[in-house]
């Protein structure tokens, strides 16, 4: 049975706030593999949006090309199709971010007739933390090899209702400065590369780990200097943590779906174990991906 109603949005407030039609996406980074953090996120996303009538995008966030692997890109695929989540579309051709360099340069060249984008030669040892102070902005850098591109962040409060935990305020400019849209080795962030995607991808629903909350106010506010009217609806879910309280890496070999298929594990056993680790059903319970949608109705589900 469901034991924490709390986890779960309620479905009819959600369906209000969303802009129809509703997308939501899953977008893994081929940089390891899937682990049980990944299947938790596949419920939520899956569940969420077949209870909703929705649609699933799959999305290969690759956009880190140091750390990104085609072997890990062709087993993330494998495991999931072996868990049995099928995405609507995205999966052929396969939507990948590096296949589409050009979205990002012009969406860079909207935003510099727009806004103050100027480049950084600042690494993160110069920083010193998560917040850029602003000291390159206004030494007339030309972009080059070694360079990072930012744009600046008005001193607006962000206000946005997240679904699972009510309504936020953020204030980008105090929590990570002037935003890092290119690094200085020539590749786009994932602050600014999943912004793009979701907006010319018409995603209207974001369901990701709570450990990405603090980059949604940065996000809302970037889509809007991007031309994005209505902002899309967060949700963010529980992680899955190790034993010392840590969030699960792609190191993680004891929760690997790749381990886990090898112990002998059944697919909705794996499902089952991600749901009750953070605490959507009793352990011991095994869910088909095809039934995920029903953790998500307001109702109790039958044990197994």
């Amino acid at each position: 049975m469901i034991i924490n109603p709390l986890l779960r949005p309620h479905l009819t407030t959600l369906a209000a706030t969303v802009t129809a039609p509703l997308v939501t996406r899953f977008a893994p980074s081929p940089t390891g593999y899937l682990h049980l953090g990944h299947v938790v996120n596949a419920i939520y996303v899956w569940g969420i949006a077949r209870a909703l009538n929705g649609r699933v995008l799959l999305r290969v966030e690759d956009h880190d090309r140091i750390r990104c692997r085609p072997e890990y890109e062709a087993a993330l695929l494998e495991d999931l199709s072996w868990l049995g989540f099928e995405p609507d579309f995205g999966l052929e051709p396969l939507l990948r971010q590096s296949d589409t360099p050009f979205v990002y340069e012009k969406a860079l060249a909207g935003l510099r007739a727009t806004a103050h984008v100027y480049a950084c030669e600042c690494s993160r040892k110069d920083i010193g933390g998560e917040r850029y102070d602003g000291r390159c902005r206004g030494r007339g850098l030309k972009v080059a090899t070694g360079r990072g591109i930012r744009v600046q962040l008005g001193n607006d409060m962000e206000k946005f209702e997240d679904a699972l935990l009510g309504r936020l305020f953020q204030l980008p400019a105090e929590q990570c400065g002037d935003l890092l849209v290119r690094d200085r080795d020539g590749h786009w962030t994932y602050q600014f590369a999943v912004t793009v995607d979701d907006l010319r991808q018409n995603v209207t629903l974001v369901i990701r780990g709570a450990d990405l909350v603090s980059s949604t106010g940065r996000q809302i506010l970037l889509a809007r200097m991007l031309g994005r009217r209505n902002a899309p609806v967060f949700l963010h879910h529980p992680l899955i943590h190790d034993d010392l309280g840590e969030k699960l890496s792609k190191s993680a070999g004891d929760t690997g779906v790749r381990e886990l298929r090898s112990s002998g594990l059944s697919a909705p056993e794996v499902i089952g174990i991600a749901a009750a680790r953070v605490g959507l059903v009793d352990p011991g319970m095994p869910i088909h991906a095809s039934e995920v949608s029903r953790l998500f109705e307001q109702r109790v589900l039958p044990g197994p």
